[in-house]
């Protein structure tokens, strides 16, 4: 397959009858056929969710996680859901050190934590759907079982996968066609998945995680040298949570709050408020050093900061505080790079597939569902096509940590949905996010400054060039994106940042965004979708 240019132009889609924004083309349709029936932007997301699971497994399925924020037209409060699993009982760190598992690899058995995807998806229509489970995974359903035009960009990442993950992983051949990915425009069926989605359906939740799917995960696992058991899987349960969130230039900007990583966006922008953008170029290098700079600071905090709140005391109200924002503001250099920033302490102590969709009255779904590192581990419940995720990789193996590896902990987790609302009125402005691992806060912060201090449509915010820094190390070297101006590249580089330039396929570390906009005064939405993914944003006549 040739290498893609990127450089085809893409018009932001207005509608007055909602708006779906994905990164498949058939997963947005899937979504446009529950609107169209009636449903709401929670069926709608649900929807969506199943079909990008059958149309792209390299990034998501029912075997991972998800997260999701809800706009209530009608009541203009945001709720956030966290459906993300947490470690086997009987896994410990004293485990791991003796069977020789530090560090721990990241597709082995043990990074597997409890799929939270399943639950997630029925509380969140539970709450704010009005639709069957059985309507809403209809359109998933007649996929897996009919098959589907594989897109380009998933058929590089696929045959990738099949490369790493699935050519060892147990039962992964289940998702190739004869050991490879598809091709291009080749068609995929995957009648395990059907026969998944058809069972929940009928039955719910407990036929996944106390019926013959959940036996199939504890059996594949235990085969694998897991630890998971039957009790883990059904003592499993999502958590209603209050977001969290600040105010960015007359906006209230909201994130889902620790063990997920939105925390580090809002330190970012705190930061980024005292500064006048408009008075630098969008990608001028001032401009770029500053965001560089703010996430940097962010980051430093979020590696500690952000852990499982069950078993950590996070001190949210002070390190979201316009004062702390003020404070570590001064140890941004505006004309040199600092690499080694470090958390700051916020209180006296004595001792990461996203999607949104908004329906036609302006209810609002940010939403993100992912595996991790792509097919996650690659382990497929034998004859259910679908793969479990690698979310315990991102556990600290540190026990002095807040997020050190613990029995029934949630790990520190990349996959973060965001939404916008007016300071003034409460009135939706944006349901947006960015995935793609910890690149995923850097994407929200360079998306909303594009949308709210450049003043662009959704398409153009996204179609922008970006950069992304290394966030796993406190140095980490800052990654820039083919189509960044030359002169920001040298004037980074002369300023000490560790720059280099991606293009080609590797741009998907810059992630895959959407964004839908909402007018309150005429009620009509502009959504935006990725260039980086095969999707589209589309509306219903």
């Amino acid at each position: 397959m040739p290498t893609p240019s990127f450089t085809s132009r893409r018009s932001p889609v207005y509608s007055r009858n909602g708006i779906v924004a994905t990164s498949q083309p058939l997963a947005t349709a899937a979504g446009l056929e529950l609107l169209a029936r009636g449903g709401n932007a929670a069926d709608a997301a649900v929807a969506v969710a199943a079909a990008l699971n059958v149309t792209e497994p390299t990034s998501t399925g029912i075997g991972g996680d998800m997260f999701a924020l809800y706009f209530d037209a009608q009541t203009k409060q945001v709720t956030a859901l966290n459906g993300s699993g947490r470690a086997p009982a009987a896994l410990t760190l004293e485990r791991l050190k003796m069977e020789g598992l530090d560090p721990l690899p990241p597709y082995h058995a043990h990074t597997v934590t409890v799929p939270g995807a399943c639950a997630g998806w029925f509380d969140l229509i539970e709450r704010h759907g009005s639709r069957s489970m059985a309507e809403i995974l209809a359109p998933a359903i007649q996929l897996a079982e009919k098959g589907f035009p594989v897109a380009p960009l998933t058929s590089w990442f696929w045959r990738r996968g099949a490369d790493r993950q699935l050519k060892s992983a147990p039962n992964g051949s289940e998702m190739t066609i004869n050991g490879r990915g598809p091709e291009p425009g080749e068609i995929f069926r995957n009648p395990g998945l059907a026969r998944t989605f058809s069972l929940i359906a009928q039955k719910g939740r407990a036929a996944f995680y106390a019926g013959e799917i959940g036996a199939a995960i504890v059996n594949v696992l235990k085969q694998a040298g897991g630890s998971m058991t039957e009790a883990d899987l059904a003592e499993h349960v999502s958590t209603w949570e209050v977001p969290i969130s600040v105010d960015y230039r007359g906006l209230r900007v909201y994130e889902c709050p620790p063990n997920g990583q939105g925390l580090t966006a809002l330190l970012a922008l705190n930061l980024l408020e005292g500064f006048d953008l408009t008075s630098h170029v969008s990608l001028s290098t001032e401009r770029l050093h500053l965001a560089i700079e703010a996430l940097r600071l962010a980051f430093a905090d979020a590696r500690w900061y952000v852990a499982d709140p069950a078993f950590s005391d996070i001190p949210l109200e002070k390190l979201l505080s316009k004062e702390y924002a003020d404070d570590r503001r001064k140890l941004i250099n505006p004309d040199r790079a600092t690499l080694d920033q470090k958390r700051g302490t916020p209180v006296s102590l004595s001792g990461t597939v996203y999607f949104s969709v908004v329906d036609k009255v302006g209810n609002a779904c940010s939403f993100i569902n992912s595996n991790y590192m792509g097919f996650g581990t690659g382990i497929v419940p034998k004859g259910w096509g679908f793969t479990l995720q690698n979310r315990g990789h991102n556990f600290s193996l540190d026990p002095d940590h807040p997020n050190a590896l613990a029995p029934r902990k949630r790990p520190y987790h990349t996959i973060i949905p965001a939404m916008v609302t007016r300071v003034f009125d409460g009135s939706l402005y944006a349901s947006y996010g960015v995935m793609g691992g910890f690149m995923q806060p850097q994407g929200h912060v360079q998306v909303l400054s594009a949308l709210v201090d450049d003043g662009l449509d959704p398409q153009s915010a996204l179609d922008l060039p970006r950069f992304c820094i290394d966030a796993e190390e406190s140095n980490g070297r800052v990654a820039i994106e083919e189509g960044m101006p030359q002169e920001t590249y040298k004037g980074l580089e002369e300023m000490g940042h560790p720059v280099y330039w991606v293009s080609a396929y590797e741009r998907a570390l810059f992630g895959r965004g959407q964004v839908i906009l909402r007018d309150p005064a005429t009620g009509v939405l502009c959504g935006g979708s990725d260039p980086r993914a095969d999707g589209c944003a589309m509306t219903l006549t």
